[in-house]
């Protein structure tokens, strides 16, 4: 199931890293725009990163009101404390599926926003 992220996030630009870069906020500073302290989702940083990024993006663009936004960063933080920080493998699984559906849907609110991502 993590190689359905890794295969996700190769499909659309984003930043470099965490770091952001260029136009790109870091992703402690999209944490922040939402007026919460940034969560660390540990070896998850980069994929929640990268669907934070493409909703930020939508929302950037007015495809996806603020509300919204910081709706979905909160269920990325509430989820990964209730399943991505389990120790059980069956638990952890059900988080990166539950990521994997959510990376698609930002990529779905920025394909709506962005017309580089529908040009193909």
């Amino acid at each position: 199931m993590i190689g359905a992220a890794a295969l996700l996030a190769g499909c659309v630009s984003t930043p470099g890293g965490l770091e952001g870069g260029g136009r790109a906020p870091s992703f402690v500073a999209l944490q922040q725009m939402c007026g919460r302290q940034p969560v660390d989702f540990g070896a998850y940083a980069e994929p929640v990163y990268f669907a934070t990024f493409d909703a930020f993006v939508a929302n950037r663009r007015g495809r996806l009101p603020q509300d919204q936004f910081c709706e979905f960063q909160a269920a990325l933080a509430q989820h990964y404390k209730t399943l991505g920080t389990s120790s059980d493998p069956q638990v952890r699984n059900q988080w990166v599926a539950w990521l994997n559906e959510q990376r698609a849907q930002a990529i779905a609110w920025r394909a709506a926003a962005d017309p580089t991502l529908r040009a193909g």
